[in-house]
Parts: C-alpha cells; sequence; structure tokens
C-alpha cells in the first residue's frame, strides 16, 4: 500500500508540473514583449515625424507583412523560414493564415488615418500595454471565464492599466484636468471593454484600436477634450 501511495503522489506531481508548465508556455512572453515594444516603437515614430510620413510609413509596413502572409501560404518553404525566426511570437493557427501583427499594423493603420493626435496615442497605448497585461493576468488567474476565454481577472488587470495610463496622460497633457478621475475612470472601461467584447470572429489586434479610439473620441468630444 505505501508504494502505491508513493506511485499515486509521483502522478499527482508530475501532472501538477506538466499543467504548470502549461500555464507557463501559454502566457506567450516573448510574444507579449514583441507586442509591447512594437506599439511602443510605432508610438515613438509617430510623435517623431510628420502625419503624412507616419500614415505613409505604416501604410507601407502593413501591406509588407500582409504581402508576406499572403505569399508564405503559396510557398511552403518560405513559411517554413519565417515561421522558423518568428515561431516564439506565433501561435500555431497563424503558421497558415494572417499572423497577429498584420491584424495589429492594420488597426494601427486605422487608427492613425482617422483620429487626432491624443486619440490614437490613448488608444495605442492602451493596446501596447493592457492587452498583453489583461492576457498575461487572465492566463495564470484567470478562473472566473465572462466571455469566451476572457475572464474576470483579466478584465479588471486591463480596465487598472488603462485608467492608469489615461490619468498620466491626461495630467501630463493638461487635458480635462477639472474632471480627471471621472474620465480616467471611463477610459479605463473604454480599453477593458475593447478588450473583452468579440467583434464576430475577428483578431482582437484588428478590433482594439479602432473601437477603443472611437469610443475615446466620443468621450474627448463630450468632456472638451479636443
Amino acid at each position: 500500500m505505501p508504494k502505491r501511495g508513493h506511485k499515486e503522489s509521483a502522478e499527482l506531481f508530475w501532472k501538477l508540473g506538466q499543467y504548470q508548465l502549461k500555464q507557463r508556455s501559454d502566457v506567450h512572453i516573448a510574444r507579449k514583449l514583441w507586442h509591447l515594444f512594437g506599439v511602443l516603437a510605432i508610438i515613438i515614430i509617430y510623435h517623431n515625424v510628420s502625419r503624412t510620413i507616419s500614415i505613409q510609413l505604416i501604410t507601407f509596413v502593413t501591406c509588407l507583412s500582409f504581402a508576406l502572409d499572403i505569399l508564405r501560404r503559396h510557398l511552403p518553404t518560405m513559411n517554413q523560414a519565417l515561421i522558423s525566426v518568428f515561431r516564439p511570437i506565433m501561435r500555431k493557427h497563424e503558421y497558415n493564415s494572417l499572423n497577429g501583427t498584420t491584424y495589429l499594423l492594420i488597426g494601427t493603420s486605422i487608427v492613425i488615418f482617422l483620429f487626432p493626435k491624443p486619440i490614437v496615442t490613448l488608444s495605442l497605448l492602451f493596446l501596447a500595454i493592457a492587452d498583453p497585461v489583461a492576457g498575461y493576468v487572465g492566463v495564470l488567474y484567470g478562473h472566473d471565464k465572462i466571455m469566451g476565454q476572457k475572464s474576470l481577472q483579466g478584465f479588471i488587470a486591463a480596465f487598472i492599466s488603462c485608467t492608469i495610463i489615461a490619468a498620466v496622460y491626461y495630467f501630463n497633457h493638461n487635458l480635462i484636468t477639472d474632471r480627471i478621475l471621472i474620465v480616467s475612470i471611463i477610459s479605463g472601461l473604454i480599453g477593458a471593454f475593447s478588450e473583452l467584447i468579440p467583434i464576430f470572429k475577428l483578431d482582437d489586434n484588428l478590433t482594439f484600436p479602432p473601437i477603443s479610439a472611437t469610443c475615446l473620441w466620443t468621450i474627448f468630444y463630450l468632456f472638451g477634450g479636443l
């Protein structure tokens, strides 16, 4: 009996270890860092060149990424080469379809093309920071699912992140400071719901920026931020 107990305990620890390893791998740290620093790089470039040049640059990079995705679907050798390089930041379902970076670039292009600088900056900061934070918290601590694979814990993490980002941005740029608390909280909710709510089955890297930017524009319009 003791031997059987030791064997069962060993199997239990092994299964627990496998589960914890899976949880860590599901976090996709490399992908989230790529997401964070990629979007921050876009913001930095956007603030250091003219609007015309920024639109041209983001359009070129988006078209290049889209073209590579189309080409690699028809050129298996090229596809395997790109997968071997970018495997740490790709999910398996992206091996033969558009990758998350292309969706992100399309969503970012829409925002840069349509909205004024404060809206672009805030929505991209939400995308850069809140989206990875929500994903990280959701994978490790998201026990209460509220919409598909999205969790209450991830939603709260996104809300807190976006609220802090908005408050710091409004304060530093002297925008709507007379109602900064309520506007920051509303902005936090905008960012959290933009990350949470699915639009059909579209990638959230595509839908997040336009949704958050549209809602932020409404807030700016109502509270006199523009």
